[in-house]
């Protein structure tokens, strides 16, 4: 304790110097500064108004109690006017402005008081005394210039200015015999609340803004794990496809030689080779797909069942009337061989889409239209206004986050947004198939509903 404590005085020039020797306008930036603050322009109506009291107050005071004649007592009492208006501004600079012309002034307040006044029908005589350096006035000047700078910088700082402005108010009041206005212990009572209530508010506005420097924080990791979840869903139901085909090939190839008649040495190898390399890629997918399920939550049939299809579709519509939504469903187009990733993707378009509207539209009528063309498959969800009030959302889901990855990994394209009457619509164009090796990277930073 005693090495920390001298290694502190050793170093308090030096902090000093760094605390109070800056004319920067915000020594700590913006951050955690109340917000009032940036209506500067507006309080500096009322800040002005007040300084002008006090220039009148110390004017008078400077004038005639202290003798420093009329120009000398509106200069040194305007200079004090002007450090409080500025505190808004550069806080340092003024409060060293505020502390030099209590010092300035101290002597004219000495030769004021070192007299005597006489009452002659009283017979007495008393000692002259002025009210300095803490008269009415003068001790608002200091409490609003240290409220006010405690409001824009460090707690150490505002405790740094408040002992130096008190040391240098006791030193200049020893030489000056005290009125019976209020006392030194007032004066700095009233200095130190002023400057721990403009401490404390900054406390707080440094909580609120850590606070909301926070929640976007969480606001953005809750959005990035959203998007790896669902991106990891759209892995594992992609490599049970990709496992699925590479089964009937291996199986395919397999049975190849058993096809043709008295079949050659070359064709057996080059069958041989295509089962074991679909056989290889199988058990690399199965350990990768083990990998991606091993935190699902699922039970273990559920994990392995065959993934769903638009051939299930009206099974999904036939689930969501049974929730109580009022569903139609239509197609359009003739039907045609769809790519099982498509096949994927579309069926779960749909059915994050059923989702959204039962969860942010309770009561509204939905619409599902499948629609056939040369060569994609369009896929759209209309539901109409809620019929009755939306409960808030808790946090991000994965709705249409998830359907705008599907859409981007199959190199389709997906419009959402509110409809004229106050409904939602979600519509999906995929490729019947797609491109080979198409993969479009997501852009996590798309808003999702």
């Amino acid at each position: 304790m005693t090495k920390r404590a001298a290694r502190v005085l050793r170093e308090l020039p030096r902090t000093l110097h760094k605390d109070l020797m800056t004319s920067a306008t915000d020594p700590n930036g913006r951050y955690g500064q109340p917000r009032w603050l940036d209506w500067r322009p507006v309080i500096m109506v009322p800040l002005v108004l007040l300084a002008v009291f006090l220039l009148v107050a110390n004017t008078n005071q400077y004038t005639f109690e202290l003798g420093t004649g009329l120009l000398l007592g509106l200069l040194f009492a305007g200079i004090q006017a002007v450090a409080l208006v500025v505190t808004l501004y550069r806080p340092v600079p003024a409060w060293w402005t505020s502390v030099l012309v209590m010092v300035v002034v101290t002597p004219f307040a000495a030769n004021a008081g070192s007299g005597q006044m006489v009452f002659p029908r009283e017979g007495i005589t008393v000692p002259d005394r002025v009210a300095f350096p803490w008269n009415g006035a003068g001790i608002a000047v200091q409490a609003g210039v240290l409220f006010l700078l405690a409001l824009r910088v460090r707690p150490r700082i505002t405790a740094e200015a408040l002992t130096i402005t008190v040391l240098v108010g006791f030193a200049c009041g020893a030489a000056v015999p005290w009125d019976d206005g209020p006392g030194p212990g007032v004066a700095a009572a009233v200095l130190l609340v002023a400057a721990v209530m403009g401490a404390a508010l900054r406390g707080l506005a440094v909580a609120r803004t850590r606070l909301v420097v926070q929640e976007e924080l969480t606001a953005e990791e809750r959005a990035r794990r959203t998007l790896l979840e669902e991106r990891n869903r759209i892995a594992r139901e992609l490599h049970d496809v990709v496992a699925h085909h590479m089964s009937v090939i291996s199986i395919q190839a397999q049975v190849v030689p058993h096809l043709v008649d008295n079949p050659s040495d070359e064709l057996r190898e080059n069958v041989e080779g295509i089962r074991r390399n679909a056989v290889d890629a199988l058990t690399e997918l199965r350990r990768v797909l083990g990998v991606l399920r091993s935190e699902d939550p699922l039970p273990q049939a559920a994990r392995h069942a065959p993934q769903p299809t638009l051939d299930r579709l009206d099974e999904l519509i036939g689930n969501a009337r049974g929730a109580g939504v009022e569903v139609t469903a239509g197609t359009t187009g003739k039907p045609r061989p769809l790519s099982p990733g498509v096949e994927l993707s579309a069926f779960r378009i749909v059915q994050e889409a059923l989702s959204n509207a039962m969860r942010h539209a309770p009561g509204a009528r939905v619409r599902v239209e499948i629609g056939h063309g040369a060569s994609e498959v369009t896929v759209r969800v209309t539901n109409t206004a809620p019929g009755r009030a939306v409960p808030p959302s808790p946090g991000a889901g994965h709705g249409l986050l998830g359907m705008r990855e599907r859409a981007a990994m199959l190199g389709g394209e997906i419009v959402t947004g509110p409809t004229p009457d106050g409904g939602y619509e979600v519509a999906a164009i995929l490729p019947a198939q797609p491109p080979a090796g198409h993969t479009a990277p997501a852009d996590p930073a798309e808003d999702h509903r």
